[in-house]
């Protein structure tokens, strides 16, 4: 159901996994970010994702501690 979903936009045709979090607040620092990766807390589109410079595009669903946003370019 992607009504629910939280957006994130982003003016770009990727933004990577970490700026991602970075860029909506979802983690403060980088290394925030980057322990929520590795940990495995973030998952892209269902996957556990443990690189920190995935790419996401717009039409991805990233979810973090089980709160999912949907990625659009704006």
């Amino acid at each position: 159901m992607l009504e629910g979903l939280n957006k994130i936009g982003i003016h770009t045709d990727h933004i990577s996994l970490d700026q991602l979090l970075k860029w909506e607040n979802i983690a403060s620092t980088g290394g925030e970010a980057k322990l929520l990766i590795k940990n495995g807390k973030v998952k892209i589109n269902g996957e556990i994702e443990t690189r920190r410079g995935k790419k996401v595009v717009p039409g991805d669903i990233v979810t973090v501690d089980e709160i999912e946003y949907r990625v659009e370019k704006i």
